[in-house]
């Protein structure tokens, strides 16, 4: 069964299903979403959790293991199951698809997908997990820029706050449409706003100005393989109170195009095509940064760095161990071409 965000938290109070998909490529919207599935499986009583990374080396068999073994602290358990690259490939399509045909009955499975382009979406398994009575897909769709002030009006309002039109148009200029530096904001300006209104002057004197983040820049450092350079503007965006999931938001975007686009190259697919299939197509000023990065790595490293990406993100939620900015730099450093000791 498909879903859209707005409909899951009324499908979770009805009870919980075997199989949840959050499929979609905006960090903010499928994180609260999967936050949404872990808090209803915790109410439920699932105690247990584990977490699995798929990359290339990925052994399909610990899935069915795990799903079948005996629980030794809880009724009920939550299994989650990561595909950055959004391709499970033969093995992995078997094992989704043999999991759906008798999902256990004291597990809850959550697989997260980046958004999937239509050849996937219409392969076996994702049909499956769409269609299939015990799963439900969660469709999370970007919010576009002419959406933006309405996204932002309605989170305030959930906070009791109302925003003039001329504050929302300030607030969705600074932000340049990041929904993670949106949300940020928006519990900053709470504090601000004890009235209960939200005016222009409060914005522009709060909300900083998201252009000298530079977390573009630090994008741009990475792929044309300057590693220094992308490790001081690392610790600028760190020194000026920039939050981790920012800088998160922008690397993980850059690492899922290239690990898509590198993909499509290993396949054959010419280079200019596969610029031209991106959506939005690659723009002419940046086709040279892009085939220089793609050039230097394989898709397994742009796959594998996804993964890291993914346990930054567990480690700015307090899930894993380490510091993020620590598992930031690494992807960095290693993106723009030096090798480091495992």
């Amino acid at each position: 069964m498909k879903l859209n965000a707005a409909q899951l938290p009324r499908q979770l109070k009805e009870g919980l299903a075997p199989v949840y998909v959050v499929s979609g490529d905006d960090p903010l919207l499928t994180g609260e979403a999967e936050d949404l599935i872990r808090k209803a499986c915790r109410a439920a009583g699932a105690e247990e959790r584990q977490v699995f990374h798929v990359d290339r080396s990925f052994d399909w068999s610990q899935l069915y293991e795990a799903s079948h073994s005996l629980s030794l602290f809880a009724q009920q358990r939550l299994l989650e199951l990561r595909l950055p690259s959004g391709k499970p490939g033969d093995t992995g399509a078997k094992a989704l698809l043999g999991y759906l045909e008798q999902p256990p009955d004291d597990t809850t499975l959550l697989v997260s997908l980046p958004k999937l382009d239509g050849t996937s979406m219409r392969s076996k398994w994702a049909k499956a997990l769409v269609e299939h009575t015990d799963s439900r897909f969660v469709q999370i769709w970007p919010i576009e820029a002419h959406q933006l002030p309405s996204w932002m009006r309605d989170r305030l309002a959930a906070a009791g706050i109302q925003a003039s039109p001329d504050a929302l148009e300030l607030l969705s200029a600074r932000v340049e449409g990041n929904l993670l530096a949106a949300a940020q904001e928006i519990e900053k300006l709470k504090l601000f706003s004890s009235s209960g209104t939200l005016e222009l002057d409060t914005v522009q004197q709060v909300v900083a100005d998201s252009a000298r983040f530079d977390v573009f820049n630090l994008s741009d450092a990475m792929l044309l393989g300057k590693p220094q350079q992308a490790l001081r503007i690392l610790q600028g965006l760190k020194g000026e109170g920039v939050e981790a999931p920012v800088v998160l938001w922008a690397l993980t975007r850059e690492l899922r195009t290239l690990a898509s686009m590198a993909q499509d190259t290993a396949r054959g697919i010419p280079l200019e095509k596969v610029f031209s299939s991106q959506r939005p197509p690659v723009w002419d000023k940046r086709k040279s940064v892009m085939k220089g990065a793609l050039e230097r790595h394989p898709a397994s490293a742009w796959e594998r760095w996804l993964g890291e990406a993914q346990t930054v993100d567990e480690q700015i939620k307090g899930q894993a161990l380490g510091s993020p900015w620590d598992g930031l730099a690494r992807i960095l450093v290693e993106a723009a071409g030096v090798r480091l000791a495992l």
